[in-house]
C-alpha cells in the first residue's frame, strides 16, 4: 500500500507518542546547552498493532485480497481497497496492451492452475528436530508441505511459472520460525552437530532465485523465516539511531517509526513486504536513495549468527577505521555466510514537507540530459524517475475511466500538450519528482529542478502526475501475475551505467531483445520498456521491463530466461553492471566470471570455505559455475485454456 497509507495506522496514539517522545528528548537537553551531554538516550518502543488483514498470497504477488482481473467486457480491476487504484475501472489497458503487443487477449481466455496435489517427502533428520524442540515451542516449526513450498521460492517468473504450471523442484524439509536471537544461535549450533543446511527467508520477494533449494543436496534443508523477530528494540532519538531486528517488515518499520517522528528513508519497490534482513543480505537501494542514501549508507552495524559464531560490536560510531570490517562482507551475501538478525540504523526526522511533481519532455534523450545536469547541481529530490516513451504510455493505459467534467479536462490538457506545445505522444517521456525535507530546503529544490527541466524543453505537469505515478509503483506489482494467466509472460531486470552509456544501453538493450524476439518466431512483439530510477554523479540505474506472448510457445518460462540472459548479455558489453540492487542469487550467478578476475573469484570461495568449512548455509547463491546452463525447470504440457467468467484457483503445483 502507499507509503501515505501506511502512515494513517499511527493515528490518535501515534501523534501522543510523538508529543510525549518530544517532551522526553527536550528534557535530556541542558539548559544552557544544545548538545545532550551523557545519561541514557535509548527508549524502548510499543510494538505497532497490525491494522486489518495481512494475509499474502502464496502463488502470486502482495496481499491475497489484491489482484488484477479482467471482466468479460475487457474492463480491467484491481481488487481489494489497499491501493489508489483499487476498485477503479481501467477500460483501455487490455487493448493498449494487445496494440502494443500485436496479440489478441481475450479476457475469457484464462489459463488457470490447480491447487497442490501433493508435495515432495521431506528429507528427515530425527535428531536435529529432537534438539530443536528442546528450544522451540511446537508452532515454531512445520513439516507442512504449503509451507514448505513457499519457503522454497521467491518471485522471479520462472519460479512464478514453476509453481503454478510445472513444478519447483526440491523444497526445503522444515520451515523454522526463530523469535529470538539466541535461538538462532541455537539452530546454528543445532545445524552444525546434525550437518543440516539452513536458509535463511525474510520476505520472500526475492528475484534472483535466492531461495531455490539445490536440486542436488541430499542434507536436510531447513528455511529459518525471520519474520518473527520483527522488532524495534530501540530508539536513540538524541543520537538518530535505531535497532531494528532482522524479520521486521519495511511497512511496519515506516509506521512504528513514525509514531515518534522518525523514519530510515528505505523506500525499495518491495518495502510492503520486504524485510531489514533481506536488506541488508541484498545489498538493496530505495525509491528515495537520493536523500537518504542505500542501504549501506543507512546502516551502522549489523548483528549476524555465522557458523564461528556471533558477530557484533560493542559500541555503534558514525565512522570507524577498524582494519578488516566483517560487517561489510554481509552486505550482498545473499544467505551464504549467516543469519543477519538485526541491524543498526540511521533515522531522521520525519520531512516538514512533502512535495511531488512531474515534467514532461518531449524525449528520452532530452529527460536524460536534464537528469544529467541535475545530478551534478546538487541538493537533488527525494526521488527522480524518468520514463520512456512506452512506459509513459503505459501508465496512461493505467488511468481509470474518466467521468463528468473530468472527459473535458483530460481532452484539453492533452490538445495542449500535443498540440500547441508540440510534444509528440510516440516520442514524449514522464519524470516523476518526490521532494522531501524543511520548506525552505524543498522550495529550493522545486526552483532547481523546473528550471534545469525548462532548459532541456521539459514542461511542469503537476503533483497530481507525480504523486500518481509514485504511488503505481505499489500497485503495478501485480500486473505481473495478472498477465501470466492471459498468456503473457514479464519480468523486470535492471543494472547501473556510466551517464556516457545510458543512451547506447537503453537502444541497445531494446533492439537486442527486438532480434531475438523475431529470430525465435515468437507471437506478436515484444513488451520492452525502460526508466531511469537513481541519479548518482557518474551514472544511473536503470530498470527495464520485458514481456512476451507465449501462447503456443514450448517451454515458454525457458525461452524467457534465454531472452533475458540476451538483454543481460547487451548489458554488459554496453559497460553496465550485473545488478544495481537486485543481486546475484542463482539467476545471474554464471555472469560473475565475466565481471570479476579469477583473483576475486578465488577471495570469495576461500571466505567461504574458511567462514563455513561444512556449508551450513548451503543456499549455493553466487557460486560462479562457468557456462552454467539456464535454469531448468520441469514443464507440464499446459493443459487446453478455460474459457471463465470466474477468476482463477488460488494454489500450485508442487
Amino acid at each position: 500500500m502507499p507509503v501515505e497509507r501506511m502512515l494513517e495506522t499511527v493515528g490518535k496514539s501515534g501523534i501522543a507518542a510523538l508529543a510525549q517522545t518530544r517532551k522526553w528528548l527536550d528534557a535530556l537537553r541542558p539548559q544552557e546547552s544544545a548538545t545532550p551531554r551523557g545519561g541514557e538516550t535509548r527508549f524502548v518502543p510499543e510494538p505497532l498493532a497490525t491494522v486489518g488483514d495481512e494475509t499474502e498470497s502464496n502463488d502470486m504477488w502482495g496481499f491475497a485480497d489484491t489482484a488484477f482481473e479482467a471482466k468479460p467486457n475487457g474492463d480491467v480491476y484491481l481488487t481489494g481497497s489497499r491501493y489508489e487504484l483499487s476498485n477503479q475501472r481501467l477500460p483501455t489497458l487490455l487493448p493498449w496492451v494487445q496494440g502494443v503487443m500485436s496479440v489478441t487477449i481475450d479476457p475469457l481466455d484464462i489459463r488457470t492452475w490447480p491447487a497442490p496435489t501433493g508435495y515432495p517427502a521431506p528429507i528427515a533428520n530425527a535428531a536435529f528436530q529432537s534438539e530443536i524442540a528442546t528450544f522451540l515451542a511446537g508452532d515454531q516449526w512445520s513439516l507442512d508441505g504449503a509451507a514448505r513450498l513457499r519457503h522454497g521460492h521467491g518471485h522471479t517468473q520462472e519460479e512464478m511459472y514453476a509453481i503454478k504450471f510445472a513444478k519447483l523442484g526440491r523444497i526445503p524439509d522444515l520451515v523454522v520460525w526463530p523469535t529470538e536471537e539466541q535461538q538462532v544461535i541455537q539452530l546454528v549450533e543445532a545445524a552444525k552437530a546434525h550437518n543440516v543446511v539452513l536458509i535463511p527467508y525474510g520476505g520472500g520477494t526475492n528475484v534472483t532465485d535466492a531461495l531455490r533449494c539445490p536440486e542436488n543436496e541430499t542434507r536436510t534443508i531447513v528455511s529459518v523465516d525471520m519474520r518473527r523477530m520483527n522488532k524495534i528494540l530501540w530508539i536513540d532519538p538524541v543520537n538518530r539511531m535505531a535497532f531494528i531486528q532482522a524479520g521486521a517488515v519495511g511497512r511496519h518499520i515506516i509506521t512504528s517509526l513514525a509514531r515518534y517522528g522518525w523514519t530510515m528513508g528505505h523506500e525499495p519497490d518491495s518495502v510492503e513486504f520486504s524485510t531489514m534482513g533481506g536488506w541488508v543480505a541484498t545489498h538493496a537501494s530505495g525509491m528515495k536513495k537520493n536523500r537518504y542514501g542505500n542501504i549501506e549508507d543507512i546502516v551502522l552495524d549489523v548483528h549476524v549468527v555465522t557458523a564461528q559464531g556471533k558477530i557484533e560490536r560493542s559500541s555503534v560510531g558514525p565512522r570507524e577505521s577498524v582494519g578488516i570490517d566483517p560487517r561489510l562482507w554481509l552486505f550482498g551475501s545473499e544467505g551464504t555466510l549467516g543469519i543477519i538478525t538485526g541491524a543498526v540504523v540511521k533515522l531522521f526526522p520525519l520531512p516538514e514537507v512533502q512535495n511531488y511533481g512531474s515534467i514532461l519532455f518531449p524525449t528520452f534523450e532530452q529527460g536524460v540530459a536534464f537528469m544529467y545536469e541535475l545530478a551534478h547541481a546538487g541538493n537533488w529530490p527525494a526521488s527522480v524517475r524518468l520514463m520512456d516513451n512506452l512506459q509513459f504510455q503505459f501508465g496512461q493505459a493505467l488511468k481509470p475511466a474518466s467521468e463528468g467534467w473530468h472527459v473535458q479536462k483530460s481532452k484539453i490538457e492533452k490538445i495542449f500538450v500535443t498540440q500547441i506545445k508540440g510534444f509528440d505522444p510516440t516520442q514524449m517521456v514522464a519524470c516523476t519528482l518526490v521532494f522531501e525535507g524543511a520548506k525552505e530546503d524543498v522550495a529550493a529544490q522545486e526552483a532547481r529542478v523546473y528550471g534545469i527541466a525548462a532548459k532541456h524543453n521539459g514542461m511542469k505537469a503537476g503533483a497530481e502526475n507525480g504523486s500518481r505515478g509514485y504511488q503505481l509503483t505499489y500497485s503495478i506489482a501485480y500486473i505481473r501475475d495478472f498477465v501470466m494467466k492471459h498468456w503473457v509472460l514479464a519480468e523486470s531486470f535492471e543494472t547501473s551505467v556510466p551517464w556516457s552509456q545510458v543512451i547506447p544501453l537503453c537502444e541497445g538493450v531494446k533492439k537486442r531483445v527486438w532480434d531475438e524476439h523475431q529470430k525465435r518466431g515468437l507471437p506478436g512483439t515484444p513488451f520492452i520498456t525502460c526508466r531511469v530510477t537513481q541519479i548518482y554523479e557518474t551514472g544511473v540505474c536503470v530498470y527495464f521491463y520485458f514481456a512476451f506472448h507465449y501462447k503456443g510457445v514450448e517451454n515458454p518460462t525457458a525461452v524467457y530466461h534465454e531472452l533475458e540472459n540476451v538483454a543481460r548479455d547487451e548489458i554488459l558489453a554496453q559497460g553496465g553492471s550485473l545488478s544495481h540492487h537486485h543481486g546475484v542469487g542463482k539467476l545471474r550467478q554464471e555472469y560473475l566470471p565475466k565481471i570479476m578476475s579469477d583473483a576475486g573469484l578465488s577471495w570469495r570461495v576461500q571466505a567461504k570455505k574458511a567462514l563455513d568449512p561444512t556449508d551450513i548455509f548451503g543456499c549455493h547463491n553466487q557460486e560462479a559455475a562457468p557456462a552454467a546452463a539456464p535454469i531448468a525447470v520441469p514443464i507440464v504440457t499446459p493443459a487446453p485454456a478455460k474459457r471463465a467468467r470466474a477468476t482463477s484457483k488460488a494454489g500450485g503445483a508442487a
